[in-house]
């Protein structure tokens, strides 16, 4: 990732649901790294936090069949500062005060 520096970053959190759909980025878009949400045992979403730094699009792919694929700008997604503040806002979308939910560090995660 090439940023200058009068070039601000913001970051996303892009989701995916193993057998429905996934998403990939396009574009200055740059995955920071990846977080399995697990409830009870069971894999329910991957999410992936990225750095947004000019103009990017998401792909969302259906795993269905069918297949479809469509292209949306990230003005749809939610912003926001910097990482730590991307991921307290992941830790209370899958609500990790439940015992049951886990956020379990994927293949790109920085433990913390």
């Amino acid at each position: 990732m090439s940023v200058n520096a009068t070039q601000s970053i913001s970051y996303v959190i892009l989701t995916s649901k193993p057998g429905q759909y996934r998403t990939e980025p396009i574009g200055k878009l740059a995955p920071a790294e990846t977080w399995d949400y697990l409830y009870c045992g069971r894999h329910l979403a991957t999410f992936v936090i990225a750095a947004l730094y000019g103009d990017a699009r998401i792909r969302v792919t259906n795993e269905a069949e069918g297949g479809e694929v469509n292209d949306m700008p990230t003005r749809f997604l939610e912003k926001f500062s910097d990482r730590d503040e991307a991921f307290a806002a992941l830790q209370i979308l899958v609500g990790t005060r439940n015992q049951d939910a886990l956020l379990r560090p994927g293949v790109t995660a920085v433990a913390r």
